[in-house]
């Protein structure tokens, strides 16, 4: 059995500037799985840099906050219980545009790799 408290997981500055919490990764967990899942977050005003992953696509689920998702130059308003999907290669980058912080999950399949992660 696998399990965490997400309150006691380190986090860390990703490339793009969200604050990120790597819940579960094949690198690190006793996991087979072709995905790795992590909770990233952003300061109000806060956004992340404009990046790609070159071989990964992202299923973002928003659990807190409001902002703006822009992908490949398409924008669109986000909300506590949205889900986006950022394919393969596209360019992208979150704004969190309310007066809390802003909470959501990362599935990235195949696993996310640091270095795979291109800032614009």
């Amino acid at each position: 059995m696998l399990h965490k408290s997400i309150e006691e997981i380190v986090a860390f500055e990703a490339n793009d500037k969200t604050l990120l919490k790597e819940i579960i990764h094949p690198q690190n967990d006793d996991v087979n799985l072709d995905y790795s899942l992590a909770h990233a977050s952003l300061k109000p005003g806060e956004s992340s840099l404009p990046h790609q992953l070159k071989s990964q696509s992202e299923l973002y689920i928003f659990l807190k906050g409001i902002g703006k998702i822009t992908i490949d130059g398409e924008s669109q308003n986000i909300k506590k219980g949205d889900i986006v999907l950022v394919p393969e290669g596209a360019s992208q980058f979150v704004e969190n545009q309310g007066d809390e912080a802003m909470g959501f999950l990362c599935i990235v399949s195949p696993p996310w790799q640091e270095s795979d992660d291109l800032v614009l």
